[in-house]
Order: structure tokens, then sequence, then C-alpha cells
């Protein structure tokens, strides 16, 4: 069968290195957003794209990029799939919008049932609650424990990002900043030391003996592997040990796969590495292939307990973004998640060299599957290689104090990885002979 040609072919590839990036139309568009747009929004470089097609990017002047943030780890198909893009066209010229607060849409159902049948919830019989993003599954997961037992405190842990609406941030510490002039904040939120199994003690030996009772904590909830605190991949009995303490204590395991669920460590979701069951499982980012579409999916006893209105949402769930999770479901049980696992492998053999050939520069390197993080020395030096790479055309954005991550499409072919880490090395090779 003849490829389709790409929709790229006119464009240019970036050489190996270029000076003029951004290039003129990039520079004057961030001039104009820069009159428009909020400066809340933190940019971490001057692109300005255009087009994407697999993981390749295209930008305002022509200029091409290889992807490896993915959105922040959300094409999970690689941008603008064809079969993605032949669900959204078929659903929108079909229904674009009714909402699922208020009526029986179709297709909202059959995207809960899909997760409710992938999602490894404890007790196995689960149903699904869909909103627009993480941070809105994240709320609801926070008065879903409340409400279903009654207790008020929720524990999550240092490091942790869950969102930056009030209660996610509450429960976000990954830096200061986040909640800086924001206070005060949801109450009845602690936060735990994560990622040993020493860190679990903390709970009996502090939290539960000078803080708060178990008896009045309604849920923990957890990155299995931190993001946006560093790429961090917890000891191998820390999640077993955190459901074991969660069942003594009738406490509610929440899982926040937001980021390392649908396929990305090379598994379907993170947990299933340590064969650990929450209660509650949350996924957004790579579930609908870039649509916006976030799903709390839970055990059936726990949304059962809360009647008609108890939450909600009018775009929740929308019919266009349902289509774009279906056949994104499609694509990710049909190969990718062992892609991501191979393509994951070849990631860590290359970086464990760079790691050996820069020793006093790159401190770690990192993670399961396509979430990969490089840990540098400095966060200067960090942001210097993701600048260097940007200027090289390779995508990667940093994440915690001094780690810059990979989290490309999990579409991700061999070759395209092998030039990932060649553009990789390259960056920190020049970021390391500047000597600063």
């Amino acid at each position: 069968m003849a490829q389709a040609p790409s929709r790229l072919a006119h464009a240019r590839p970036v050489p190996h290195i270029v000076s003029e990036i951004p290039g003129p139309k990039a520079r004057a568009h961030v001039a104009y957003d820069e009159t428009w747009t909020s400066p809340s929004l933190p940019r971490a470089y001057p692109i300005v794209p255009v087009r994407g097609e697999g993981l390749t990017v295209e930008d305002i002047d022509g200029n091409l990029f290889l992807d490896f943030a993915a959105g922040i780890a959300v094409t999970s198909t690689g941008h603008s799939h064809p079969q993605v893009v032949a669900a959204i066209k078929e659903q929108a010229a079909e229904l674009i919008h009714f909402s699922a607060s208020d009526f029986y849409l179709p297709i909202y159902a059959q995207v809960c049932e899909r997760l409710a049948g992938v999602a490894p919830i404890k007790g196995g019989r689960a149903r699904t609650y869909l909103g627009n993003s993480g941070a809105e599954v994240v709320e609801a997961s926070i008065k879903l424990a409340r409400h279903a037992t009654g207790r008020q405190n929720v524990v999550a842990f240092l490091g942790a990002f869950h969102g930056r609406t009030y209660g996610a941030v509450s429960l976000t510490a990954s830096k200061a900043k986040y909640h800086a002039h924001f206070g005060p904040l949801l109450p009845g939120i602690y936060h735990a030391p994560y990622g040993t199994v020493e860190d679990l003690k903390w709970f009996d030996e502090v939290l539960f003996d000078k803080l708060v009772p178990a008896s009045e904590v309604a849920a923990i909830i957890v990155e299995p592997i931190q993001g946006e605190g560093g790429y961090l991949v917890p000891e191998d009995g820390f999640m077993p040990g955190l459901r074991e303490l969660c069942d003594r204590h009738g406490i509610l395991l929440i899982a926040d796969e937001i980021q390392s669920g649908v396929g990305r460590t090379g598994e379907m979701w993170a947990v299933d590495l340590w064969d650990v069951k929450p209660d509650i499982l949350l996924t957004a980012k790579g579930i609908a292939s870039g649509m916006p579409l976030g799903a709390m999916v839970a055990r059936a006893d726990l949304l059962e307990a809360w009647g008609a209105g108890a939450h909600g949402s009018t775009y929740g769930g929308n019919p266009v973004a349902c289509a774009a999770a279906m056949a994104t479901l499609d694509l990710i049980e049909s190969g990718l998640v062992d892609n991501a696992r191979v393509r994951g492998e070849q990631a860590m053999a290359g970086l464990r060299e760079l790691a050996a050939r820069h020793p006093g520069l790159v401190r770690d390197a990192r993670g399961r599957g396509l979430m990969i993080g490089v840990e540098f020395d400095t966060a200067a030096h960090a942001e210097a290689v993701q600048r260097a790479a940007f200027q090289r055309g390779l995508l990667v954005l940093e994440c915690g104090k001094t780690t810059v991550r990979m989290s490309p499409a999990l579409t991700v072919r061999k070759d395209e990885m092998a030039t990932a880490l060649r553009i990789f090395g390259e960056s920190v090779a020049e970021v390391a002979a500047r000597g600063d």
C-alpha cells in the first residue's frame, strides 16, 4: 500500500544547530502573545507550533522539530494520528455537544465502560466519572473520598503535582510558587515524604500519632511515579506498602495516573508495575491524544454512595473528546504499550552511557517506559540543556528542580529515539564544554 504523503513535506528540517530559532515569524508572534495572554503561563522556550504529524512539529517559520515533550505527555498517539482524526471528524459531524450531566449520552457511557474494564480497581467492579482535565478529576476524587468515608482529611506527598485549581493545588507540593499568594488553601491536607519504604513509617510515627488520627483520614492520593516533581520512581516496596497501610486504617487509596497512565510506563497503568489496585484511579493527559478529557475510575460502591447532583460537569465527557478517547484506547491496546517499554529500554541504555561520559553534570537517568527523567547537578544546567536541545530541533521539558524529562508519543520509532539521544547528547556536551 502506498504511504500517504506527509502533510509536513514542504517544511524545513532543522539543521545540526540553528541560530535563527526562533525565526522572525515566531519572534513576532511571541511579542503579540505577550500583549494579550495571561503572563501566568510559564512558557519553556519560544516555539510557535502550527502543525504536527507523529513526533514531528512544524513551527510558524516552517522549521521541523522532534517532539519528546508531547504536550506534557498528552499526545500519546503522536500528533494528529489519522485514526484519532477520523474519529473526531466522524463524531463532530454527528453531535458536538450534549451535556452528559443532564442527559444520556451514548458515547459517554461507552468510554466509562471501557475505562472501568481496563483500570485495576480494588474489588474489581468499577464505575467512571468523566471531566475535562486532570485537575477536575482530582477535585472530584477529593469530594468522593470525603463523601464516601465521612472523614475530612486527605494526605498527599512532598514533590506531588495534582493541578492548579484550589483543591488540586492544595494537594500539590512540588514548588512553593504554586501556593504563593493564594491562601488560605483547602483545609485538612497533609503532606508525607515520598518514595521509600522507610518513608511509610511517617504515617504511624508522625501523622497518626501527633497530627490527626487515622480514623479521620479519608484518602491518600499518590502519583505512582511523580511527574512534575522530577520523574521520581519510588522503591519497589513503597506502593504495596501504601496499599497495606490504607487497608489497615480504612483509608481510600487514590492513584493519580494523570501523567503516568495509559501506557506511558510500558504498562497500561504505573500501578501495574507493582500489582497495586487503588480504590480510585485518575487519568487524563494521554487518554484522548490531545482532546480535553479526564476520568475518575472508582470502586462502584463509592460512586453509588453519592446521589444525583452530588457532582457533574457541563462539558465533561464531551462526545468529540470521547470519540478521540475510544480511538486512542484502540491504538494503545494494539501494541503501543509494548512499544513504550521497548523504546524506553533503548532510551535508558543511551542515557546511562551519556551519564557515564558526563558524571559531574548528569547525576541520574531514571524512569519506566517512556516516562524518563535525566537529573543534572544544577537547575541552571538542566535549563541550559533544555535550551540547547531546542536550538538543535529537539523538544524536551524540565521538571522538578534539576531534571529534564523525555515523554515522547508512544508511537516513537527506533530511529526517532536514536536521533533524540544523539541530539540530547550533543546538547549535554555543549553545556559541559562551557564549564559554567
